[in-house]
């Protein structure tokens, strides 16, 4: 039988995504998270691509804490790694991570590519076989003074071009 954490205690998170579905509650927990660039890896004999994160543990926010964790998280059977403006020899660059999406190959499904949408514009593209990614928690939180911030209303104030 699972018990349940006692209050106080650290709940620490565990996720496997093998659709579509499952990539969006991962991309969903990962969203603000804070990576190194010295932290990305692409194990090609493993056809594997793992990354280390500090991400924004959303599920302390909703109980008034802001608070930091870091994760693990690999994407499994990986054939091919492409990154758009990320210079590997800037280890100590810190990518804010936006999003993480599939599209899938249209004919060659379940084939598809991956991407890791980080703020500013960089991206990570991985050719894949399949969804099959794990997230996990691998230390303790920390509290932050500041959470994520977004804009969400930028530029919805201001008529679209051409309408008067």
């Amino acid at each position: 039988m699972a018990q349940s954490p006692s209050a106080g205690a650290e709940q620490t998170l565990g996720l496997h995504a093998v659709d579509e579905e499952d990539l969006a509650f991962i991309s969903a927990h990962a969203q603000d998270a804070l990576i190194r660039v010295s932290d990305l890896a692409y194990l090609p004999k493993q056809r594997r691509f793992a990354l280390i994160c500090a991400r924004f543990d959303r599920v302390a926010e909703r109980e008034g804490r802001r608070e930091r964790r870091h994760a693990g998280l690999h994407f499994d059977g990986v054939t091919g790694v492409r990154r758009l403006q990320i210079n590997l020899n800037q280890s100590e660059q810190v990518l804010a991570l936006l999003a993480v999406t599939f599209e899938a190959i249209k004919d060659a499904p379940p084939s598809g590519v991956i991407r890791l949408i980080f703020a500013g514009g960089p991206e990570i593209e991985l050719q894949v076989e399949c969804i099959e990614a794990q997230m996990r928690d691998i230390g303790p939180s920390w509290r932050v003074d500041a959470g994520p911030q977004h804009n969400l209303d930028a530029g919805l104030d201001e008529e679209p071009k051409g309408r008067s």
